[in-house]
């Protein structure tokens, strides 16, 4: 049960019986607390590397032309990866790959990844070739404001030539991440995206001026860092002796399901992408950089998403399976309750700081080289609007895996219809006053909604019930962030002084202004009794 002094409560171990087709390293329960965390750690590296590259991209490209034409090249077949391969796909395959892991035996286990990997392989391979010579109509559909200017339409349909194949080769990388996480392997799966990030850097900077100066050099990075990802996990199936050898078996009863349940789920966790994706399309229509200013500012929002809410997500979806599997209602709402604890505990402050620290940490990361005072402030505007949806982001991924682990596609996907029509018409009405702010504001306001719709049907089916002391543990977390606040706008400068500061001492101010925030928030939790043994929870 929950202490009633609003900490997160210790749950028993999980007590399902041990399968003799586990591997050794199956063998003990781990605790989702260590789990999260290493996935944290590992997709904090990969934000940082990942903030390095876009400081990179904004020193050498700006806002300009090139880059929106890049970030137009990248998002869609990026936008797909998260769609099909970590959105509906994973959500899809995991619950039944931990089926047949805790009811079935090895050889079925392994048929099923064999038969997942031929048709998965093949759909994408198809997918990937009419892309190619479809690219100009693509191009259209997910930028028609660039039509006006056949320069920017031109180089954004030759670029997505080249980086959309990174869709084929990132799915099958989710794909094998799936199968690592199934298994208990978290941190492989967390620490490939930092190749991404690494190649990228390195082909803006040693690449860009083989092709005059335009981002070009970008998406052939792009092309590179995907095969790269696929290659880099293929190790560590070897050694679970789960190496696919792929076959195109579409009759497989569990293929047929993970087919059948992918269908719905495309709506479900990743209408937030759709709703990120539609922002893209419109902002195409207005001043030139539009596009650039959403993206660099979602990637700052995304940083603790990433963090925090999908490395939760991601450890949860294993665990809430096989609660389901074993028919057990309680652990699976006391693992659904630790989650949404423990993204609140990052979430809300992360949110907080973001909007109050909007236009400094535009500054201390990307003025710098091409990037404009007007870029700056325009990025920072819709920074702010992003943040305020952050923990709604942060709770969808979270709620959205509760209905995903029990193989209920068709209830996310109805919400996710409300929510994206909702966010259409909000685009409608706000980009007119706000122009691109607009835009992530509408976005935001639709998450919340999703959030809400998704867990309102959680606690009418029964299906989650709070556990005690939320109502205190409410309390704590306005107070200590009461406190963090209070201490970032004594410890940093006026906002506008931040331009004025070389790079070095605009990171040390910056430092100051973080570690001053997360130390107070922490010590005022500690003070009111939080303790992180609260957050232990076997898997």
């Amino acid at each position: 049960m929950a202490t009633d002094d609003g900490s997160l409560p210790p749950v028993k171990k999980n007590d399902e019986p041990e399968h003799p087709t586990k591997s050794k390293g199956d063998g003990a329960a781990r605790g989702l607390l260590k789990s999260s965390l290493v996935v944290a750690v590992m997709t904090m590296l990969s934000r940082i590397l990942g903030l390095v590259r876009d400081v990179v991209i904004a020193l050498y490209f700006g806002a300009g032309a090139s880059a929106d034409a890049f970030f137009v090249a990248f998002k869609i077949p990026n936008f797909l990866r998260r769609l099909f391969a970590e959105g509906a796909f994973a959500q899809a395959f995991v619950p039944v790959l931990s089926e047949y892991k805790t009811q079935r035996g090895l050889p079925e286990t392994k048929l099923l990844i064999d038969s997942v990997a031929g048709v998965l392989g093949f759909v994408l391979l198809i997918i990937t070739l009419v892309a190619i010579l479809a690219a100009p109509a693509l191009t259209a559909v997910f930028a028609p404001g660039f039509y006006a200017d056949q320069q920017k339409f031109t180089l954004a349909s030759e670029m997505l030539r080249i980086t959309f194949p990174y869709l084929l080769f990132i799915s099958l990388t989710a794909f094998a991440g799936s199968i690592l996480n199934s298994y208990g392997r978290f941190a492989v799966p967390a620490i490939t995206p930092v190749l991404l990030n690494i190649v990228l850097i390195c082909s803006a900077v040693w690449l860009t001026p083989y092709f005059s100066g335009s981002a070009m050099s970008l998406a052939w990075g792009v092309l590179i860092a995907g095969m790269l990802q696929m290659m880099f996990q293929l190790p560590f199936l070897l050694r679970l002796n789960l190496l696919p050898r792929p076959r195109l078996d579409y009759r497989h009863e569990g293929v047929a399901r993970i087919l059948k349940l992918m269908v719905p789920a495309l709506f479900g966790v990743s209408v937030s992408q759709i709703n990120l994706l539609l922002d893209t399309v419109l902002a195409s229509f207005l001043q030139s950089g539009s596009v650039s200013w959403l993206y660099y500012s979602d990637r700052l929002s995304e940083l603790p998403l990433g963090v925090i809410g999908i490395a939760i997500a991601t450890v949860i979806l294993p665990a809430l399976s096989r609660n389901h599997a074993s028919a057990s209602l309680k652990e699976f709402s006391a693992t659904l309750d630790w989650a949404l604890r423990s993204v609140m505990i990052i979430g809300l402050p992360a949110a907080l700081a973001l909007m109050v620290l909007a236009r400094p940490l535009i500054v201390t990361l990307f003025y710098y080289g091409e990037m404009t005072l007007l870029d700056v402030n325009m990025s920072a505007k819709s920074l702010l609007a992003y943040a305020m949806g952050l923990q709604a982001f942060m709770l969808i991924k979270v709620l959205a895996t509760g209905y995903f682990s029990r193989q209920d596609t068709k209830t996310p996907v109805k919400i996710g219809i409300y929510a994206m029509i909702a966010n259409m018409v909000l685009n409608l009405i706000l980009i007119g006053p706000l122009a691109h702010v607009g835009l992530a504001m509408a976005t935001s306001i639709s998450a919340w909604m999703n959030a809400g719709l998704l867990m309102w049907g959680l606690v009418r089916t029964n299906v989650y019930f709070a556990q005690k002391g939320w109502p205190v543990f409410l309390l704590k977390l306005a107070i200590a962030n009461s406190f963090m606040l209070l201490a970032i706008f004594l410890v940093g400068p006026q906002s506008g002084d931040w331009e004025n500061y070389a790079v070095f001492e605009r990171c040390y101010r910056m430092g100051s202004v973080v570690v001053a925030g997360v130390v107070v928030y922490f010590v005022a939790l500690f003070v009111m009794g939080f303790r992180l043994s609260g957050l232990r929870k076997k898997a």
